[in-house]
């Protein structure tokens, strides 16, 4: 299935999207929802982020280009880190370059949605607490990042972590590819089999760590290809599986013209 969220007269609802039409539901989509009987068509309906996350963690550099780069050894301890709830903006959105800089990069990523509490969970039952996967772009300005290491700012600006445009609960999150278009341009398309840290690993390594929830959402890393952008250009992340995340990037200045 594929939930979603969209607006329609001001007013926000949740939905599921089928062919086309959004039809309306009533509920938790982690636990007992119903079809309202109210659908309304694509035009009718401004899509925005699938969902409110509880919290976003994301993974630092889990690609590489080849099969053969796969290291034999994987890192004792990942590269996580947490993204805000406030950068979250849905597909159509701009992303906006902060002020005092000019170049941004994106990062498309496969985005997995848990859906059920998750604490000390064994690898081979990971599957069983994620609720479905959308679209992420991991947004991010690396002039931001401290001396140190240290990515928060970086990371953290207003509109700098896109999602959508679903959540697809009917996926194999091992067989699909995390693509990228800049302004058509074809810049990003591996296979989830070029990560690093697998899903499966990531997120029982992250359960051992904290408890997880339902709505918390885990970035599972970009492929080789992102680039620095800048305003004007569109960025098109995608899943075939899921759908297309479509966004600009315009400067702080320029967004504030339009309000």
């Amino acid at each position: 299935m594929k939930f979603t969220r969209f607006e329609v007269k001001g007013a926000v609802h949740t939905g599921v999207a089928e062919g086309g039409i959004f039809k309306e539901i009533k509920g938790d989509i982690f636990g007992d929802w119903e079809y309202t009987g109210q659908s309304f068509s694509q035009d009718e309906v401004k899509q925005l982020a699938p969902l409110v996350p509880n919290q976003i963690i994301g993974i630092g550099a889990n690609y590489v280009s080849v099969k053969p780069d796969l290291p034999d050894t994987l890192p004792e301890i990942p590269v996580f880190f947490f993204k805000p709830v406030s950068s979250v903006i849905g597909p159509d959105e701009d992303i906006i370059i902060p002020e005092g800089i000019e170049e941004v990069k994106f990062e498309s990523e496969l985005a997995v949605v848990i859906g059920r509490e998750a604490k000390n969970v064994a690898e081979s039952d990971v599957l069983d607490y994620v609720f479905g996967y959308t679209v992420g772009n991991d947004v991010t300005a690396p002039q931001f990042f401290h001396n140190d290491g240290h990515w928060t700012i970086g990371k953290s600006f207003d509109t700098f972590t896109p999602l959508g445009p679903v959540i697809e609960t009917d996926l194999d999150p091992f067989q699909v590819k995390v693509e990228a278009k800049l302004n058509g341009s074809e810049k990003q398309n591996s296979s989830t089999e070029l990560m690093i840290i697998p899903i499966r690993k990531m997120i029982s390594y992250l359960t051992n760590v904290m408890t997880l929830m339902p709505g918390d959402v885990i970035l599972t890393g970009s492929p080789v290809g992102a680039e620095m952008v800048r305003s004007g250009d569109v960025i098109e992340c995608e899943i075939k599986e899921i759908g297309t995340l479509r966004n600009t990037f315009a400067v702080a200045r320029e967004s504030a013209k339009t309000v």
